[in-house]
């Protein structure tokens, strides 16, 4: 179904990777003066700018791009230039007749105080800061807004006193007062830089200070920045920097280069934080922890985005991204580098599985549905839309499969040899993956598919045992399915991680055919073609195969293993991500089972072999949050992948069914559980608590499907006596479902405890937008309207509309279309002032196809609402246009 021919005629044009060029001028400095006021900011940008030898055509027009400036002034080698000669449209200034090299001189104001888009320079809290990734930087001045331009930055910040910090990138080397009680800072980034890593910040801020002595023996100053009443908030954030700092240096020889890190905590803020050289801006949500308010999950996040935007200061910064289309070769780098990190700091274990949860959740509907693209997209309207799972979280899985490939020492001279090459530059995935082949004599020819292929890969496999010669042979055959614009694809070259487990559950030596002995008891399969066969040989008995291990790469596997042989993998494999797989496998297959009995009015039964797995599990010597993992079922939206066509309903009322009986035949067990991980005393943010945590508060879920008096009491008493958010907002979850008086009271109290602290009341607006309860629609519609939830900060918008939308299918999904309205209602008003946000907000629409035909012609309806909205931004008019297509 098309949008009317009127909106497609005024369609935004797309922009092609294949018409890329370099840029026909170049930038060798940056001198920026910040004049700052309350209603208004005055800047002036003095650039020293040369023709670029690459272009065999000289002197041509130099085409600056800026959006929402007041242009007051434009000067060429210190001379003013009139109207005629310059043109300025709406989003460019062009100089028609510059020499080779001269400098440009630009005076334009914006004002801060009206940027709701939070893109630019905007005001936050009473704060100036800036957000200039993607291509924020011409909303402050004209510029060569694209980040293979690299230039080195001064800034020059004037202010009034009342803003005593003004930030910036680099070093301070000079500030000052003036006798008009305002004063001034000057700063200095002696690195080369595109555009989008610049910031600055001005505001009364308070900060927690603390020193890094580097490998090499220098002293950095590290500094985060906070409003003052959250200052007992940071010292996890430090904590989780000084770790960074140090990981990075003991396990890629990498050191931080200037002389202080500074962060900065922003409450209104569209991403979850920016990598700008020596000033990182975070969204608060990401730096403020303390046990009352935050989460061991809150905890957990903390790390690895502080972690994430440090690794960025080589994968990043000291080397960017040539244009937008390469940006996996920055995120998805250092999406593997926080995640390689965070499981040396805790469970390597659950840190994977937690990964690979939300690339199944999140980036395998992206690779199957409209939006579709590959890691190293062709085209995209708006780049905006392009910070997606698939570059973050899929772009990371091609990162660990060429360190699989590789072999550690492999990975590490690959990576040496990057930043020996580009240091100081915008490359390209191509070059990052020529130096891991010429820092170890591989061909990774085949490998680059990976960023240039959309979709999921499906692997199948087939194994037979031959007692007579003692072999077993297994078969793996590879396909992925079509994307849009991609009808055929070609095989990827796949390290597929496995093991042989005997009778008794141990690991199996093997050894291939044409081996002299058998080499460990995990291998790496290397798929290549459409098909291929490995011959195991010297092997005793007949094997149970565990195959991806560690889920070696990303894509869908499909085995015959009988429910039987999945239970025993679940109790047996040695690879805790396999055990935790076989797992979801057979609690998977029984609920999806549960489903085709609902939709054919059978009763639905729970075979018992499936309760004692469960129970063995439970009762394992494992580390307990292992076995938390162990007994989380999958999500109803794992599970509705997995149909053709999803039934909402079936798939909650199976998967509902099945938590209950748990808790039914197992509740003296989950009752033991939680009593035997409860932990007294002080809490403390360590893998051991936090592991214990994890179980007790699992087993209290379990527990409260029953929605028994002994449950809501021991609920009550957990939420009430909680020394800690984990445990209070553990307690008030299991509450959120269950209609009972508790459940009011519990919501009202948590209220008026966190009434003035915004981060904790996003967690209270997300339990009642995720509450399955009939009435939540009517409950988050009331909530938009609370005191406390303002639509213009996009943490409350995720906390609440993105809560109901994404997280709550039950709901969000109900036959009315009520869900859809409402969405759709939020998006077109959020698209008026933040298009950025708007954007995220329409996925929850895009994947219409995989209902059935009611809610198919519902969400239909709301798209095409939305795009014959006139005024419509490119950011949600690209989701929606790519979704009815």
């Amino acid at each position: 179904m098309n949008a009317p021919d009127k909106v497609i005629s005024d369609a935004p044009k797309a922009i092609f990777l294949k018409d890329y060029t370099a840029p026909r001028y170049l930038i060798d400095t940056v001198d920026l003066h910040f004049d700052l006021h309350d209603d208004y900011a005055r800047i002036t940008s003095r650039l020293s700018i040369h023709s670029n030898h690459e272009h065999s055509q000289q002197n041509q027009p130099l085409i600056l791009q800026g959006e929402r400036l007041k242009l007051i002034a434009v000067k060429l080698n210190d001379q003013l230039l009139t109207a005629g000669q310059y043109q300025l449209n709406e989003d460019s200034l062009t100089i028609l007749d510059v020499p080779a090299g001269f400098t440009l001189e630009i005076v334009t104001e914006v004002k801060p105080q009206e940027n709701k888009a939070l893109e630019g320079l905007y005001k936050s809290g009473g704060h100036f800061c800036t957000q200039c990734e993607a291509e924020g930087f011409r909303k402050i001045t004209y510029f060569l807004d694209r980040p293979d331009v690299m230039a080195r930055y001064t800034t020059t910040i004037v202010a009034d006193k009342k803003y005593p910090q003004l930030l910036s990138n680099g070093n301070l080397v000079e500030q000052g007062e003036l006798e008009d009680g305002r004063h001034w800072a000057k700063w200095v980034d002696p690195f080369k830089k595109p555009s989008y890593l610049f910031a600055l910040v001005a505001g009364d801020l308070a900060h927690l200070h603390d020193t890094f002595i580097t490998r090499s023996g220098r002293s950095v100053s590290l500094r985060i920045y906070v409003e003052q009443h959250n200052l007992d908030k940071t010292a996890h954030a430090m904590h989780s920097l000084k770790q960074s700092m140090r990981w990075d240096e003991d396990t890629f020889g990498l050191e931080y280069d200037l002389d202080i890190y500074m962060i900065v905590a922003v409450d209104d803020f569209n991403m979850g934080a920016m990598e700008n050289k020596g000033l990182n801006l975070f969204n608060s949500k990401y730096v403020l922890a303390k046990p009352e308010t935050a989460t061991d999950a809150d905890f957990d996040g903390i790390e690895s985005v502080i972690g994430h935007e440090y690794f960025h200061n080589w994968t990043g910064n000291r080397v960017t991204c040539r244009d937008w289309f390469q940006l996996s070769l920055k995120e998805g780098l250092t999406v593997f580098r926080d995640q390689e990190f965070s499981a040396d700091m805790s469970s390597r274990a659950v840190k994977r599985i937690n990964d690979v949860r939300s690339l199944r959740t999140v980036q395998f509907p992206e690779d199957g549905g409209p939006m579709a693209h590959a890691v190293r997209p062709d085209s995209y309207i708006e780049i905006g839309n392009f910070y997606t799972s698939t570059i973050y979280n899929k772009g990371a899985e091609v990162i660990r499969m060429m360190h699989t490939l590789l072999g550690k020492a492999g990975f590490r001279r690959g990576m040496d040899l990057y930043f020996e090459r580009h240091d100081g530059q915008a490359v390209t995935t191509d070059d990052f993956v020529k130096a891991m082949e010429d820092a170890n004599q591989r061909d990774l020819t085949q490998f680059r598919r990976w960023y240039t292929q959309a979709g999921t890969p499906e692997i199948s496999a087939a194994g037979v045992y031959d007692a007579a010669t003692q072999s077993y042979t297994l078969t793996l055959t590879q396909s992925c399915p079509a994307t849009p614009g991609q009808p055929h694809k070609e095989p990827f070259h796949l390290p597929i991680a496995m093991g042989l487990l005997d009778a008794q559950g141990a690991d199996m030596p093997l050894q291939l055919e044409g081996e002299d002995a058998a080499t460990g008891t995990t291998r790496v399969l290397e798929l290549r073609d459409a098909a291929q066969t490995f011959r195991f040989i010297n092997v005793a008995q007949p094997p149970l195969p565990s195959l991806l291990r560690g889920f070696s790469a990303p894509v869908k596997l499909h085995a015959h293993t009988s429910r039987t042989e999945l239970a025993f993998l679940l109790g047996h494999d040695s690879d805790a991500f396999n055990r935790w797989e076989a797992g979801q496998r057979l609690a998977g297959e029984i609920i999806l089972g549960l489903v085709a009995a609902y939709r054919d009015g059978q009763a639905m039964t729970l075979d018992d072999s499936f309760v004692q797995a469960i129970a063995k599990a439970l009762h394992s010597k494992l580390d307990p949050a292992v076995v938390a993992q162990l007994l989380t079922l999958p999500s109803e939206l794992y599970l509705a992948e997995a149909m053709t066509t999803v039934d909402v309903e079936g798939i909650h009322l199976a998967r509902e069914f099945v938590r209950k009986t748990l808790a039914q035949r197992l509740k003296a067990d989950f009752e033991q559980a939680y009593r035997a991980n409860s932990v007294p005393g002080t809490y403390r943010f360590d893998a051991q608590n936090v592991a214990r945590r994890s179980l007790k508060n699992l087993a209290l879920s379990y527990l409260m499907t029953l929605n028994e008096p002994a449950a809501r009491a021991l609920c009550m008493q957990q939420f009430n006596s909680a020394d800690n958010m984990t445990d209070s907002i553990a307690a008030l979850a299991a509450l959120s479902n269950q209609d009972c008086t508790e459940r009011a009271l519990a919501l009202a109290a948590f209220y008026d405890k966190w009434r003035h602290d915004p981060l904790v009341l996003d967690k209270w607006f997300g339990l009642q937008a995720m509450s399955q309860l009939p009435g939540t629609l009517a409950e988050v519609q009331a909530l938009v309207q609370h005191p406390a939830f303002e639509i213009k900060n996009p943490n409350k918008v995720y906390s609440l509309i993105g809560a109901y939308t994404r997280s709550n299918p039950i709901r969000f999904h109900d036959i009315s279309g009520a869900g859809y309205a409402f969405l759709a209602d939020q998006v077109l008003h959020i698209d008026t002032f933040n298009p950025s946000v708007a954007a995220r907000m329409l996925g929850a629409l895009s994947r219409w196809r995989k209902f059935d035909a009611t809610r198919q012609a519902l969400m239909q309806a709301q798209l095409q609402r939305i795009i014959a909205q006139p005024g419509l931004s490119k950011d949600a008019y690209e989701v929606v246009s790519k979704s009815l297509a």
